[in-house]
């Protein structure tokens, strides 16, 4: 039972600041109501509720001496359940980079008569050249006829699930009433300088404080070396670069050596085979006149 009251309490909870977020805009609508932002507090011994309202135009808000600003806090005590309620004003830095204000302007071009498709367009324009990484806007609605249909303009990075779109996306809605209906404007926003997941950044061994990567000298030594953790200055790391290179210019020479000499061998043997065919040339030259030497004499002992 104590589960299921406190579930109801944060359910209320959040049921009121959505009523509250609901009244200021409409209130503060032609100030550039940019959002709210409830946050519990502590206002000297007492615990409250600070309400903060961002806007494009603060004066509009606050107006003469405070009396619009108190006439709002006022109205919020009286008339929603909400602890000790305590309001700010907050100007918008870039107006163009906050969702529900380019939503409120969206809708309020539909509504003087703009085309859907142009208001659309210029929108994602301006949003993109504030800075932003990518813009989403959806216009739904009787556009150009009796049917409804929805139109959609994209430009850059948008995010509709996980981490990334709760955190980096900027959602606003409005609505722009005109002849045909009414028309919902709905903007998501990218914010700059957003970290996307598949972007990473490879930071070298020294950038990150860590001396070079020793390898072991030769290829047949035992175990292998330990990696360096203790950061290396310049000098004593320039040092470490040109041992290595050294090593590595030795252990070429010594792998060029014995290519080397099995190039030179086969060039040899041609030369000695070439020595040896002279020498069994003249070797059965005289062989074969003391044959023909011995053959004459029998010949002339037959005749006579």
């Amino acid at each position: 039972m104590a589960k299921v009251n406190q579930i109801r309490h944060f359910v209320d909870r959040n049921v009121e600041r959505q009523l509250v977020r609901e009244y200021l805009l409409k209130e503060t609508e032609r100030a550039g109501f940019g959002g709210l932002h409830f946050e519990r507090a502590f206002d000297n011994t007492s615990i409250c509720t600070k309400v903060t309202l961002q806007a494009e135009r603060v004066g509009m808000v606050i107006g003469r001496r405070g009396k619009i600003i108190n006439e709002l806090q006022r109205r919020i005590r009286t008339d929603f359940n909400l602890e000790n309620p305590k309001l700010q004003v907050e100007e918008i830095e870039n107006p163009a980079l906050n969702a529900q204000v380019m939503a409120s302007k969206l809708a309020s071009a539909l509504e003087r008569g703009w085309y859907f498709r142009r208001a659309g367009h210029s929108s994602v324009l301006n949003v993109i050249e504030a800075g932003a990484k990518g813009c989403l806007i959806i216009i739904a609605g009787k556009l150009t006829g009796s049917r409804h249909r929805t139109e959609k303009f994209l430009k850059g990075h948008i995010k509709f699930c996980g981490e990334t779109a709760l955190t980096h996306m900027d959602v606003g809605q409005s609505t722009a009433v005109v002849k045909l209906g009414t028309i919902g404007c709905t903007v998501a926003i990218m914010k700059p300088g957003t970290k996307l997941p598949h972007e990473v950044d490879i930071i070298s061994r020294i950038d990150a404080g860590l001396g070079p990567y020793l390898a072991p000298a030769m290829a047949g030594t035992e175990g292998t070396e330990d990696i360096i953790e203790e950061s290396l200055s310049d000098e004593e790391a320039a040092t470490e670069l040109e041992s290595l290179e050294k090593l590595k210019e030795d252990q070429e020479a010594v792998d060029e050596e014995p290519a080397e000499a099995e190039a030179e061998e086969p060039a040899e043997e041609p030369a000695e085979a070439e020595a040896e065919e002279p020498a069994e040339a003249e070797a059965e030259e005289p062989a074969e006149a003391e044959s023909t030497d011995a053959e004459t004499p029998q010949e002339e002992e037959v005749v006579e």
